[in-house]
């Protein structure tokens, strides 16, 4: 309670002058997302988010610093009022409730995704400008994979790898981190998707949740938005969306001398290396963290990576093993359905 009032006191100290400071300042708490952060809305006019995001958790000075950037660039990411970094408040401009992915059955798709994709270009050209950070690199893709095993397998289906599985892994692992390797290596928003964009007035898209963003692999973020852990499309018409992205990128000069075959595989490889990782990510959601309702995402996860994976020889073993070993275990979680099923 006594840190709530100390939330609250800052809050009122910090009120911008660009705002009406209400009679009684109040706060509506909002949704969280995956990560520590709790957000409200402040009742001035226009209102504000209060971000209460933990220092020792959360990523505050890269998420300042990276809006700054992001603005400067021209995309639209919230202005920050103000901050307090040791107790982890941010005052932040209110981008309202309408995200990417409620708008979907409102505006036609293939507007949202062009304007989503002609943004992620916009990031993607602003590389050689960025402020230093880190590299979606071996290390930092073994970490991510590695929860793979440590929370999928090991906790949430109680399953312990052989000897031989361990090696199946890791040579799977290694053709990911290879491909990823491959590419082009560009700024990553790093989780570019239908919930961290936003619909503002005049149709104009907002970017939030840029606080782990990488120097990565080309086909991350598109990975992201278009083979979505939220929304699915068909198949065909993902592949036809990237194979356009892969032609406004050589435009844009961020990619070249690259055929649409090899495209299509270094998206797929990243695809799985993403969803592998993701598949960690909400098994320790559900189980640390107490976030139950991402177990309900799991199903789509799983489609993508049994789908991506029947398509490669160096990947074949993964699904094979997949199917006879793992999917038998999920079939028995109450939560769950059959990957061919998901979102449909």
């Amino acid at each position: 309670m006594q840190d709530q009032q100390v939330f609250f006191n800052w809050i009122g100290r910090s009120l911008p002058v660009c705002v009406t400071e209400p009679s009684s300042l109040q706060l509506e708490a909002l949704a969280g997302d995956a990560g520590f952060r709790r957000y409200f809305r402040v009742n001035t006019l226009p209102s504000l988010i209060a971000v209460d995001s933990p220092p020792e958790k959360e990523k505050n000075p890269e998420y300042v610093r990276l809006s700054l950037f992001l603005q400067v660039e021209g995309l639209i990411a919230p202005k920050i009022h103000a901050v307090n970094y040791s107790q982890g408040y941010m005052l932040l401009e209110d981008f309202g409730s309408t995200l990417f992915g409620h708008q979907l059955k409102v505006i036609d798709p293939a507007v949202l995704y062009h304007q989503a994709e002609t943004e992620l270009i916009r990031i993607q050209c602003a590389t050689r400008r960025a402020p230093v950070i880190p590299r979606h690199d071996d290390n930092k893709m073994s970490e991510e994979l590695a929860l793979f095993e440590q929370w999928f397998l090991n906790k949430l289906l109680d399953y312990k790898l052989s000897a031989d599985e361990k090696c199946l892994l890791d040579d799977f692992f290694n053709h990911l981190m290879s491909s990823a390797k491959q590419q082009p290596q560009v700024l990553m928003h790093a989780d570019y998707h239908s919930r961290n964009l936003m619909i503002l007035d005049a149709d104009k898209l907002g970017v939030i949740d840029f606080q782990d963003a990488m120097l990565g692999a080309i086909t991350y973020d598109l990975v992201s938005l278009l083979k979505d852990c939220y929304v699915r499309w068909p198949s065909n018409w993902v592949r036809q969306r990237a194979l356009r992205y892969k032609q406004r990128a050589e435009e844009a000069g961020v990619l070249s001398n690259v055929d649409d075959k090899q495209f299509l595989q270094w998206f797929d490889f990243m695809g799985l290396q993403r969803h592998v990782k993701v598949l960690g990510i909400f098994s320790r959601l559900a189980l640390r963290d107490n976030k139950d309702t991402y177990l309900n995402d799991i199903p789509l996860v799983v489609h993508y990576c049994l789908e991506a994976s029947a398509q490669y020889p160096q990947t074949a073993q993964f699904n094979q093993w997949f199917k006879e070993k793992i999917a038998p275990l999920l079939a028995q979680q109450p939560w769950y359905s059959d990957y061919s099923d998901a979102a449909q």
